[in-house]
């Protein structure tokens, strides 16, 4: 297969020793050039939105619904107000404008809580006081009173003759095409002919698969600092993940111009998704406007469970037809997905299920439905993978199902239908860019598997920790058998359905100090993902400098959108490229007025900006950078947008909804202990098309990343919602479990770049796609190992002992 490819196989967090600063010579595109936080972090020097501290600041805590769905008929802060050192005290009813509510999409969710609750932990009043334990207890002294009313929790219930409407009066633009108001919005896919086509199946094949609520367990909870300003205006920086959103969010809540709300971004300690919507934005600023005083507000580990959206749980029905030489023939399929109380990001996260329903293979009549209810469970919105993970899931079980009726091998049954360039999607949209599914599933199985019950080779010296059990020391190896398991998914990259995606970037470049230098300056916000390291690579690429800043993410500069989709790198790696490229042209300009009459080369040829000089393409120098600019400085902000996309059609789901795909594969390797129902993941190897590595090392960051998300979701992972009462039963990471360096396995990691010629460097988006495999693929191995069919996640050791 043409095309460049990059091995590289390391376990977490074992880095080469070879990679220093002090050695990089250009730290261009296509190096592993360190992250300039990374230090920081390791060492805990790093300020997080946790750690920011104003002299004379307050803190301000939020009250939150006991009960999910209830009537407020009275709330009495009088108490609360009285309390010694507390300076507000603000409910509803102290909502500045007649803008109550914000939302991604949906305005439906209230700031504070008006009339009634509709999940559990809704925020109902804020307090803010000289101390955050002041706070706390003055918010305890608030006096509410509820009236319950019946929840709605599942499909059945939302959707029940006379069914509790979770939101009465809906007016948004979904309620004209959803079939009943309990459901935020429904997306059909339909190509070819379903029912014709199974008639032709020689098997078909179905199941009915269980995905649990996931949360994106961020380590740094929901925080940030709120300054009032002299202009009637507020300061607020805040660990988020897309600071023009918020603004937007806002803004006409406190009754402001965006210009006079500034927001900056401060330290994120992790996202997820689960920043995407707001969380403690508004009320810092409500309580730092009313007192006058900075205010900060930092959750606990409890608050935060319920101050973010979580993944939707879902229900799956699929099926799946072949003929008896393996060619898929058909798909039926239905997804239901949970919401929660409120929409955030759900219809998009619809829009992303029904249309990567089929998974990354050929079939050409589809009949798909994906749905999203609204309930008064956990409000569910954005999480790494979107709607993609749920899908996946399903239909990779499907495929395992398939082959093994056919009496085929799972790989080559993936590789026979898989999908390739040229290929059609069930939206009728066509994929314009290197599609290597077959080739990375060939990948994946070539890898060398993990030698076989090390324990009995070890001896004395054997580790418990290698087996299931772990340190608990359940096993010494019987009962224990190996399984094996393989999967592979599709994502789309950047935001879809018609959505104006588009990027900012502003790039001066000056001579500091007789030094050529480029500062960079984006709304994006670096949540981790490592884009202030690509952007300053990209800018040494393009301007052939040395030296490059890179400034504060705020909203003085165009919006970046959001960091999510697996689109910063794509679309504000863009951006930057872009504006860099027409800052060199403009410096190139000043050096043929200044120098043009020296050197023909100056009108004839191609020039470049290399290590500091302006240089022809045969190598050429023709002047120095600094002799170039001297005291002139080039400054552009400039916007930048990828190739347009369409909304899908609301009654067969065609459509180019999608701007690139793109696909990673996975082998689990894992040995359970069958009698305690304990599970050990040996190996998770994962092989990626990446399109091109800006960053070889942080790509497999990446990967590795993704690659354990999506084995917390198959083992531990899931909110536990109480069926009766919609309360969470597990807020807290005692109780809620995610993996840990002695859960997390050896991670080898393939890496092809085959390039897509409509993204910026051949790039392709890489952060969610090992999020979906890793998951179907761990379930693949447990079910080799056991024979069981596990359609639920996570696995849980009941479910393998049936006690």
């Amino acid at each position: 297969m043409a095309g460049k490819e990059t091995r590289l196989a390391t376990a977490p967090g074992r880095t080469p020793t070879n990679l220093t600063q002090g050695g990089q010579t250009k730290a261009g595109i296509g190096e592993s050039t360190l992250r300039p936080d990374g230090t920081l972090k390791v060492t805990g020097e790093f300020a997080y939105s946790s750690d920011m501290w104003h002299e004379d600041m307050l803190w301000g805590y939020t009250l939150r619904s006991t009960t999910a769905h209830a009537e407020i008929r009275s709330i009495d802060t009088s108490e609360a107000l009285a309390t010694s050192g507390v300076y507000a005290v603000l409910t509803y009813d102290d909502l500045p404008t007649d803008v109550k509510n914000y939302g991604l999409e949906i305005q439906d969710t209230p700031v504070l809580a008006h009339g009634k609750v509709r999940h559990h932990g809704e925020p109902v009043a804020l307090v803010a006081a000289d101390h955050p334990e002041t706070a706390r207890r003055a918010a305890a002294k608030i006096k509410i009173d509820y009236a319950e009313l019946p929840v709605v929790t599942d499909e059945a219930s939302a959707t029940a003759e006379g069914a509790p409407l979770v939101h009465e009066h809906r007016t948004d633009h979904h309620i004209g095409h959803v079939p009943h108001p309990n459901i935020v919005h429904r997306q059909p896919i339909i190509r070819g002919n379903a029912a014709e086509a199974a008639e032709k199946a020689d098997v078909i094949v179905s199941g009915e698969y269980v995905f649990g609520m996931q949360d994106q367990a961020f380590l740094g909870p929901e925080s940030g600092l709120a300054v009032p300003g002299e202009d009637g205006g507020v300061d607020l920086y805040v660990a988020t993940q897309w600071l023009h959103s918020d603004l937007r969010q806002i803004a006409p809540v406190l009754g402001l111009p965006p210009e006079k709300v500034r927001m900056t971004l401060s330290g994120v300690g992790g996202a997820f998704g689960g920043r995407e919507d707001l969380s403690m934005q508004i009320h810092a600023c409500l309580l730092a406007l009313r007192t006058g005083k900075p205010v900060k507000i930092v959750y606990n580990r409890f608050e935060s469970f319920f101050g973010h959206v979580h993944r939707h749980p879902a229900k799956l029905w699929y099926e799946h037809g072949a003929t008896k030489d393996g060619k898929l023939t058909h798909l039926r399929c239905r997804i239901v997905l949970d919401g929660g109380a409120y929409a955030s990001a759900s219809p998009a996260v619809v829009g992303n299920a029904s249309s990567l329903a089929v998974g990354p293979y050929v079939v050409d009549d589809v009949d798909i439905e994906a749905i999203a209810l609204y309930s008064n469970n956990p409000p569910c919105g954005a999480m790494r993978g979107f709607g993609a993970v749920q899908a996946c899931f399903a239909y990779e079980a499907q495929m395992d199902k398939v082959a093994k009726k056919l009496g085929m091998d799972p790989v080559e049954f993936r590789q026979l239908n898989a999908m390739e360039q040229g290929t059609i999607m069930p939206t009728g949209q066509p994929v314009d860019s290197p599609a290597p599914v077959a080739e990375l599933l060939r990948r994946v199985k070539a890898m060398p598997l993990p030698p076989e019950q090390q324990w009995l080779t070890a001896g004395a010296g054997a580790d418990v920790r290698a087996l299931p059990g772990g340190l608990s020391n359940t096993t010494h190896g019987e009962g224990v058998v190996r399984g094996i398991g393989y999967a592979v998914g599709i994502k789309n990259v950047g935001f879809s359905e018609g959505f104006d995606d588009y990027s900012t970037a502003r790039v001066r470049m000056e001579v500091v100090g007789g030094v050529p230098v480029a500062t960079v300056h984006t709304a994006m916000a670096e949540v981790g993902q490592g884009g202030v390291t690509v952007h300053a690579q990209i800018a040494r690429t393009e301007l052939g400098v040395q030296q490059v800043t890179i400034q504060p993410a705020d909203t003085r500069v165009g919006s970046a959108g959001s960091t999510s989709a697996s689109r910063q790198t794509y679309v504000t790696g863009g951006a930057v490229k872009n504006t860099c490229e027409h800052v060199r042209e403009q410096v190139l300009d000043i050096g043929r007025r200044k120098f043009g009459t020296y050197h023909p080369a100056w009108a004839t040829a191609e020039l470049l900006l290399e290590g500091g000089k302006v240089v022809t393409d045969g190598g050429e120098v023709l002047a120095n950078l600094a002799d170039v600019l001297e005291d002139e400085a080039v400054d552009l902000e400039l916007e930048w947008r990828h190739r347009p996309t369409e909304p899908f059609d609301l009654h067969t789901g065609q459509g180019n909804g999608h701007v690139q795909y793109s696909f990673a594969a996975h082998r689990a390797v894992v040995e359970v202990d069958t009698e305690l129902g304990l599970v050990k993941v040996i190996e998770l190897a994962c092989a990626q098309d990446v399109g091109k590595a800006l960053n070889p090392l942080s790509v497999v960051g990446q990967i590795q990343g993704g690659t354990t998300q999506g084995l917390g979701v198959a083992v531990m992972e899931e909110i536990i919602v109480d069926p009766k009462t919609a309360k969470v039963r597990n807020p807290s990471f005692t109780d809620y479990l995610i993996p840990t360096i002695l859960d997390t396995p050896t991670i080898p990691v393939d890496v092809l770049e085959l390039a897509d010629e409509h993204a910026p460097y051949g790039l392709r988006g890489i952060g969610e796609a090992p999020t979906l495999s890793s998951t179907p693929a761990v379930l693949a191995a447990i079910r080799n190992a056991t024979g069981l069919e596990l359609n639920k996640t996570p696995v849980r050791p009941e479910h393998l002992t049936g006690t």
